[in-house]
């Protein structure tokens, strides 16, 4: 009798698995290719641009950075408005997702405003910060004052991109991704080397390119959203209507969040003016290999997000065992997708980087750098997950900040101007001391998971 009720109870979880594995693939599945487009958006402007040599590739390596960094801005301020939009919509609380949405957008906005002025005023000074080449800055110049506008989209899209993905609506953003990645590749072909009777603009059409397809991205999530009356569009005033409680909450779990991400971003961006003051030929490696790179460590990174959504979901319930039993899958997920990804990305590599026009000095660095990037790839995953998903879902943000932000910081960055600059280690050796911060994260991050502090209710106790 007990044998037959424990075969029941086995049998029982078995299908609640099942069951939780296939809305880990319906929520996932679609952030994942949402970040493939994004990442094969990339590819296409580096393969394009690659062809007219390795000064435009470096010079659009360096000048993205500024754009790098106020995504993550963004990224890390939506991330931690994400956890309210989750746990609201674990309780059904649409007017409350609606006014974290339009609080999200108002800041976004304010910032990419000044963003936006700066690119068009001096980007010849925000250039020399990334590069120590003259040709290299004044080439990265016309792109980034070109690509200016791009400023003010993000925050518009962005900001209802994270509350559809947080309400388990996963497949709208990802239509409006892939309808910029088609019109971007098309834009690029006849802009950057004029097609069709259009004047061949080089970099400058790239960046032309990539500020029409934001621009249709962007009309085409408000098209979704408000035309169609997707069950988070609403009146104005709710967008616009929030309250001092759940903005200074908001703030102060999304501050660190975005502390986090904008130093994550920054620390990143100097990687790459580290490694790009080597050379021409180096910083144009870490170029493509980043943006190879970044075709499946963006994609394995949506675990995070599935984690946030749904763990989220589970502790607004204040259920939470089966939040932590949730959370313990996804993490198991994440590192096998990190592991398979990683074989991938050596598996495809090479074929990728044989259409880039590098020399033989920059291809062989190339090569060497994605092999690093390949065999480090799982335990970026697992401290992703941990980060995006797991600590932000419970609003353990502040936590989170820390540790990455020390760990890039006092790790990372110094790693790389010393093995770069001072011990002049070839590019490959230096990208590969860089990851050691990775595995101090890890440790770090595992205590604290195991601890179970990060699992919190954020909305108890709000007022409406």
């Amino acid at each position: 009798m007990n044998r037959s009720q424990g075969e029941k109870n086995e049998n029982l979880n078995d299908l609640q698995l099942r069951k939780f594995l296939k809305t880990v693939a319906v929520v996932a599945a679609p952030i994942a290719a949402q970040s493939l487009i994004g990442s094969s958006l990339n590819l296409v402007d580096n393969l394009m641009i690659g062809h007219l040599g390795e000064l435009p590739l470096n010079a659009v390596g360096v000048s993205v950075q500024i754009f790098f960094i106020y995504w993550m801005f963004v990224f890390g301020f939506a991330s931690g408005a994400a956890t309210f939009i989750s746990q609201f919509y674990g309780v059904r609380d649409y007017v409350n997702i609606r006014r974290t949405t339009g609080f999200t957008l108002c800041v976004a906005f304010g910032v990419g405003l000044t963003f936006f002025l700066a690119a068009e005023l001096f980007p010849e000074y925000l250039l020399q910060i990334f590069t120590r080449f003259p040709e290299v800055i004044e080439t990265g110049a016309v792109y980034v004052r070109i690509g200016a506008p791009t400023f003010l989209l993000v925050p518009l899209t962005q900001a209802f991109t994270v509350a559809l993905r947080a309400t388990q609506q996963t497949m709208r953003p990802l239509i409006a991704s892939a309808s910029a990645l088609c019109l971007n590749t098309f834009m690029n072909y006849v802009l950057i080397y004029g097609a069709f009777g259009m004047p061949a603009m080089g970099i400058a059409g790239a960046a032309l390119a990539t500020v029409i397809s934001r621009t249709v991205e962007f009309g085409i999530i408000f098209y979704l959203v408000f035309v169609r009356r997707n069950v988070i569009a609403g009146p104005l005033q709710e967008f616009f209507g929030f309250k001092r409680g759940l903005a200074l909450c908001i703030v102060k779990n999304a501050l660190p969040t975005t502390i986090n991400e904008t130093m994550w971003g920054l620390g990143t961006a100097l990687y790459v003016a580290a490694f790009a003051r080597i050379s021409i030929s180096a910083g144009a490696a870490v170029q493509a290999c980043n943006t190879i790179n970044s075709l499946f460590s963006m994609a394995a990174f949506s675990v995070g997000d599935a984690v946030l959504i749904l763990v989220g979901q589970k502790l607004g319930e204040e259920k939470l065992e089966e939040a932590w039993k949730m959370s313990a899958i996804l993490l198991r997920i994440g590192i096998m997708v990190g592991l398979v990804l990683g074989g991938l990305t050596v598996l495809f590599g090479r074929p990728v980087l044989g259409l880039f026009d590098f020399t033989v000095e920059g291809e062989t660095d190339a090569w060497r750098i994605l092999v690093v990037y390949a065999a480090t790839l799982f335990m970026e995953v697992y401290n992703a997950v941990q980060v995006t998903g797991c600590l932000r879902c419970g609003g353990d943000t502040r936590f989170a900040m820390i540790t990455e932000v020390s760990a890039i910081w006092l790790i990372g960055v110094p790693l790389a101007f010393i093995t770069s600059l001072m011990l002049h280690w070839p590019v490959y050796l230096a990208v590969l001391a860089v990851k050691t911060e990775g595995v101090v994260k890890g440790v770090i991050l595992t205590r604290r998971y195991l601890s179970r502090k990060w699992m919190n209710n954020m909305i108890g106790g709000l007022d409406e």
